[in-house]
């Protein structure tokens, strides 16, 4: 009888794209057919310790997990989608089995050697992506915990480098931090502001062509 090669499925997911702090992480899972997991869900819609307690199980059951990122430098030089893209791609190469096809969680596919399936909505759907959105979460909470006792004062273990109201009133008073995303808008205007209240800026109007900067 001729051994016939399983054929894997894989889900992967982003999380911290929306963030105004620190890299991006993915998550790639593959768990076997028709395997259901109590409890699993969008890792949005869990609470911390929902989520943590479904780390463990995820691992124990999926056939192979990993978890990857991509950093500041990415996300500043690439955009955010491009580099949440990149940290999908860099989830699915070190699963180690290679999937016939993965299945991302909306409209936009990362470059990999299989075939792809974007799914709106992925996140409430396909066990393998849910799976895939909590492990990326736990990790990326566990780093900006990390990252708040290097960056102190922003609050980076509570809101995680979202757009909070404690987030954007510690942006207001102490400026951006080394983590922080110079491209997305409340940093950036924050920076422009601290920038227009320097000495350096006003020094640097002498070299403005006559005519540019008057309006």
């Amino acid at each position: 009888m001729q051994r016939t090669e399983a054929i894997w499925v894989a889900g992967a997911d982003e999380v911290g794209r929306g963030a105004l702090a620190g890299p991006v992480y993915a998550a790639a899972v593959i768990f076997p057919p028709g395997r259901k997991m109590r409890g699993l869900n969008d890792s949005k819609k869990l609470t911390a310790e929902a989520r943590e307690e479904l780390v463990p199980r995820i691992r124990a059951k999926a056939i192979a997990w990993a978890v990857a990122r991509a950093n500041l430098e990415e996300i500043e030089r690439l955009n955010i989608l491009y580099a949440s893209l990149l940290a999908m791609q860099r989830a699915v190469e070190k699963l180690g089995v290679a999937p016939a096809l993965l299945r991302v969680d909306g409209l936009h596919k990362p470059g990999v050697a299989c075939a792809v399936e974007a799914i709106v909505g992925g996140d409430g759907k396909v066990p393998a992506i849910m799976a895939a959105s909590v492990l990326a979460k736990v990790a990326r909470d566990a780093e900006m915990r990390r990252l708040d006792l290097e960056h102190p004062g922003y609050g980076f273990a509570e809101h995680k480098g979202y757009a909070t109201p404690q987030h954007l009133e510690a942006l207001r008073a102490r400026g951006p931090c080394a983590i922080h995303r110079r491209g997305f808008e409340p940093v950036l205007q924050m920076s422009l502001v601290l920038e227009m209240g320097s000495e350096s800026f006003f020094r640097n109007l002498d070299a403005v062509p006559p005519g540019l900067g008057e309006k």
